[in-house]
């Protein structure tokens, strides 16, 4: 003969194993929407305010990407195209040449080509960029800030919490609906 109290027990558990699988269910399916937002197919996504960068170097460090998702981009309508540029020479250089021990950029990301005397474009080439921000500390500290950070969005993992977000130190990085994207410096 059976005994209720074994049906309640099995019952009760049963209930709860399938409330608990429910559950699971839907935290991933709200994780997953979240996800499918923050790589660009919904509203928002990572953004790295220029203003309030500080040149730290944790955006090269602190991603989850290797290498970070994060590169320089140039304002080519605010550059200077200075002879001596702050982005592209060491302070100490030399030389106002291309040698790389007079370059401030320590994966030759950055080229430089001669317009007229004293003018040379500055181009950046964001597969050889890391994202360490020297470059765009000198443009800041020597210059007209027409290079800055910015994480690519096709790039970018999509995190639901940004490593780099969470630890920089000037909380510079934050979600922003998508069509606030790219915002230059002003």
């Amino acid at each position: 003969m059976d005994n209720p109290e074994k049906n309640t027990h099995t019952d009760r558990r049963d209930f709860l194993k399938t409330a608990f699988r429910v559950l699971a269910l839907a935290l991933m399916a709200v994780g997953f929407r979240r996800l499918v937002d923050l790589r660009g197919g919904g509203e928002s996504v990572w953004q790295i305010d220029p203003k309030k960068c500080t040149h730290c170097g944790r955006c090269a460090t602190e991603c989850v990407l290797r290498p970070s998702a994060v590169r320089c981009v140039h304002a080519y309508e605010v550059c200077g195209y200075c002879k001596l540029c702050g982005a592209y020479h060491r302070t100490n250089a030399g030389k106002l040449d291309t040698a790389a021990e007079n370059q401030i950029c320590p994966t030759g990301a950055i080229a430089r080509t001669y317009i007229e005397d004293p003018f040379y474009e500055y181009r950046i080439d964001e597969k050889l960029c890391n994202g360490c921000g020297k470059c765009t500390k000198g443009c800041s500290s020597f210059g007209n800030g027409s290079l800055f950070l910015q994480i690519r969005h096709h790039l970018c993992a999509g995190c639901n919490e940004c490593r780099i977000a969470a630890r920089c130190p000037a909380k510079a990085i934050s979600l922003v609906k998508l069509d606030n994207a790219y915002f230059l410096p002003k």
